[in-house]
């Protein structure tokens, strides 16, 4: 399984797409944990002091939120899901 990394997120990790020892029939919450294993500099950016996902980092299976649209970390990964965790997303400038 493959994790898409965007912004500060994909510095931390060394780059953009990250490979993760998880799979079909394994949970959304598994791979993230293979995810933070093998890229420890990402966990203080992404779980709060209880260990859980800060409220704003966005977390997505092919495009759907899996807080909002699916069943959380427990949902369960199929062949060829995409997985992608990004921060919220600000910035640039108003048009003239």
């Amino acid at each position: 399984m493959e994790w898409k990394l965007f912004a500060d997120l994909a510095e931390l990790a060394g780059g953009k797409r990250i490979a993760v020892d998880a799979g079909p029939g394994d949970t959304v919450g598994e791979a993230l944990e293979a995810l933070l294993e093998s890229h420890p500099a990402l966990e203080e950016r992404v779980l709060d002091e209880d260990g859980e996902l800060e409220d704003h980092i966005n977390l997505l299976r092919n495009g759907s939120n899996v807080f909002t649209q699916e069943g959380g970390l427990g949902t369960e990964l199929e062949a060829g899901d995409e997985l992608a965790l990004f921060p919220p997303v600000s910035g640039g400038s108003a048009p003239r």
